[in-house]
């Protein structure tokens, strides 16, 4: 996606999100940032043997900014990338690839707390800054049926951990400690710090 910029916005650099997810596009929208381009990266995004949880995010999205930034012009403006982790102990909860995978995940983290980090990385012509938020979230204990319910919205495809935060797993979650939407995919009081920090502008006109 691309838009154009007004011409009294010439001095302002372009906002490239270097991601294929949506909600991540939604959230920025959410507060009144529309990226100029959004371009994914292809990155292998597999982990490595015994890799942390939290190692592994920072690598991810800075892999992910590294590529956005080897296939842009010099004058690329800013580019701004995002991992999101789930995981339990040191165990990586990834996309489920099918119903029986959602469905252990949704068992492991029944009744327990689980971390979720988000890594962040942001790039200008003149900053490069990084940044990891980590949140904290319990689910209740679930039932079969709760879970075979749950299967069945088919809300845990392509979803870190099997589920999503902004759905009907919502009901499954009486407590996080952090931010909601890093659960979601994107800091947005971090992503704004740092977007403000490399020299991004909000638009001044249409």
């Amino acid at each position: 996606m691309v838009t154009s910029v007004a011409p009294k916005d010439v001095t302002r650099l372009p906002l490239i999100l270097g991601s294929a997810s949506p909600r991540r596009l939604e959230l920025l929208r959410q507060i009144g940032i529309a990226p100029d381009e959004v371009r994914a990266a292809d990155i292998d995004e597999a982990p490595r043997p015994q890799e942390m949880p939290r190692d592994y995010a920072q690598r991810i999205a800075g892999e992910k900014l590294s590529a956005i930034l080897a296939a842009s012009p010099p004058n690329r403006g800013i580019v701004l990338c995002a991992d999101t982790v789930v995981y339990a102990g040191r165990r990586i909860l990834g996309k489920s690839a099918d119903v029986a995978e959602a469905r252990r995940f949704l068992r492991l983290l029944s009744g327990r707390r689980h971390k979720v980090a988000t890594a962040v990385a942001v790039a200008s012509p003149t900053h490069r800054i990084a940044r990891l938020v980590e949140t904290t979230v319990r689910f209740r204990p679930l039932t079969d049926a709760e879970i075979d319910g749950y299967i069945g919205t088919d809300e845990w495809r392509g979803k870190a951990g099997g589920y999503a935060i902004q759905g009907a797993a919502a009901a499954f979650i009486p407590w996080i400690q952090g931010s909601f939407s890093a659960v979601v995919g994107l800091p947005l009081a971090e992503t704004m710090t740092m977007l403000r920090a490399a020299g991004w502008k909000e638009r001044t006109g249409t």
